[in-house]
């Protein structure tokens, strides 16, 4: 089992930035594929970013691309994903996601992954 927490959530106005951290307890956190969601009102989950176990390779959503980095630290338990120049389509709960697997793989579909934080709220003002 694994625990995750969100963090880092809030309100900014837009072209702001905020860092949202994901402490993970449990088993072996360097044994995970990370990553974050994020859902709007009324519109489904969709991905966000992923990162693999190392670090070493990444996934972006062609709307965040530029903008958002994700990383984490294997010493630590966390992931962070660090988000810049924040537009209001940015405004939706983000949820932190791992998945068991190794090597360079990271999934990409909501179902591929076996554990879910709380989410954590970010609202970007115009």
């Amino acid at each position: 089992q694994v625990q995750l927490v969100e963090s880092g959530g809030g309100l900014v106005q837009a072209g702001g930035s905020l860092r949202l951290s994901c402490a993970a307890s449990g088993r072996a956190f360097s044994s995970y594929a990370m990553g974050w969601f994020r859902q709007a009102p009324g519109k489904e989950r969709v991905l966000v970013t992923a990162i693999n176990w190392s670090g070493s390779n990444t996934y972006y959503a062609d709307s965040v691309k530029g903008r958002f980095t994700i990383s984490r630290d294997n010493a630590k338990n966390t992931v962070y994903l660090q988000m810049n120049s924040l537009k209001p389509e940015d405004t939706a709960v983000y949820y932190c996601v791992a998945d068991y697997t190794s090597g360079s793989y990271y999934p990409t579909r909501a179902y591929e992954y076996d554990y879910w934080g709380q989410g954590t709220q970010v609202t970007v003002s115009s």
